[in-house]
């Protein structure tokens, strides 16, 4: 690609957006803006770490600017999720290297965003979230001309259910499959995680007509199509070589490490929470493919959707609230008459195409100096 995508990534640095930092930062065609982080797979302070520690070990930390976004919604208690990410959120891998730099304080993570957003040309840049929309509504509600000025926004988050795709959700431990048939949400029985924490930003984002007609989702429903599965760690680790059409094995290199020690980590904790057992699902990164390579996304011949997100019922981390059945932070999937503009819920992903671009892009890392030490 001639002229690389520019993306501002907002996320809060866990197991999959490590792999979206590592897409966003060396794939070609990708133009990374900076990044703001925000609290959700651990509190703000870690995500912030983790952050920095990743664009560390792939070579970016020097030149990728971050700051530090909101630590909790807007009018709701914080959550986060140790239980899939572990206490700092990146939990489980022992070559995490200690970060160089500190976060950006010139500016607010939203007065940043919105500094490398406007600084490009209008229609060109792309906002990516791979967690609570707290950062990203704040912007456009402080800087409304923004929706106008931006190419577009993917979000991964929410879950549609009613069989939108044959994705396998897993079973949560201690329910059987039968008490959990209807589950479609990782959080709730109805919401997926990243809406469920501050639905009235991702309200806010999808009732915005503007912002709505060139949005881009990433649900559940997706991005469980893309598991890591062992034959995709091995091949991960080792990297493929191949010699008068042979197909060869390199021996693993330190940043290879680190990213299948993190999938290591995050395939136990789907396999004991959900009893995913085959892999993982790898959500984060499909929402920065979404905004530089659409066309690896199959959308049913261009259906388009109207979301709304119920931000009434109970709400909250207790076992009580999230089993109790309130639909809160429920994203609802209306299909809109052909023609119609609204939001982009793709239907499936070419998982060759994205496991190649990983695999791609960790090779770029294996020639910065964190690799190098091995």
């Amino acid at each position: 690609m001639s002229n690389p995508i520019p993306i501002w990534l907002d996320c809060d640095t866990g197991h999959d957006d490590a792999f979206a930092i590592l897409l966003a930062a060396l794939h070609p065609d990708v133009k990374l803006l900076g990044i703001s982080t925000v609290y959700g797979n651990a509190p703000l302070s870690c995500t912030t770490i983790n952050t920095l520690a990743i664009l560390k070990s792939i070579g970016r930390e020097q030149d990728i600017p971050v700051y530090a976004g909101a630590s909790q919604p807007f009018c709701r208690p914080v959550a986060l999720a140790p239980d899939i990410h572990g206490e700092s959120g990146l939990d489980g891998t022992s070559c995490l290297p200690i970060p160089d730099q500190n976060p950006r304080t010139d500016h607010s993570a939203v007065g940043a965003m919105f500094k490398a957003l406007s600084s490009q040309e209008a229609g060109t840049p792309w906002l990516v979230c791979t967690g609570a929309l707290t950062n990203a509504a704040l912007m456009f509600a402080v800087h409304p001309e923004m929706a106008a000025h931006i190419a577009g926004l993917t979000h991964m988050g929410g879950a549609i259910g009613n069989k939108f795709t044959d994705a396998p959700m897993g079973v949560l431990k201690g329910h059987s499959e039968e008490d959990q048939a209807g589950r479609f949400g990782n959080w709730t029985p109805f919401a997926e995680f990243n809406v469920y924490i501050d639905p009235e930003s991702a309200r806010a984002i999808f009732s915005n007509p503007v912002i709505a007609a060139k949005t881009t989702i990433c649900p559940l429903d997706l991005t469980h199509q893309l598991l890591a599965t062992s034959t995709v760690q091995q091949d991960l680790l080792h990297g493929h070589q191949v010699s008068n059409g042979n197909e060869t094995r390199k021996g693993p290199s330190q940043v290879r490490k680190l990213f299948v020690e993190i999938l290591t980590f995050f395939a136990q904790t789907y396999a004991d929470v959900f009893g995913l057992v085959e892999g993982p699902p790898l959500h984060d990164p499909l929402a920065v493919a979404a905004a530089f390579l659409p066309g690896i996304f199959e959308d049913n011949g261009g259906e388009r959707f109207d979301i709304q997100v119920i931000t009434e019922g109970a709400h909250g981390s207790s076992e009580n609230v999230r089993e109790g059945g309130s639909q809160c932070g429920r994203t609802v999937a209306t299909a809109l008459a052909p023609g119609q503009q609204g939001v982009r819920i793709p239907r499936s992903v070419d998982r060759m195409k994205m496991w190649r671009m990983i695999d791609e892009c960790l090779a770029r890392a294996e020639s910065a100096p964190f690799s190098q030490e091995a």
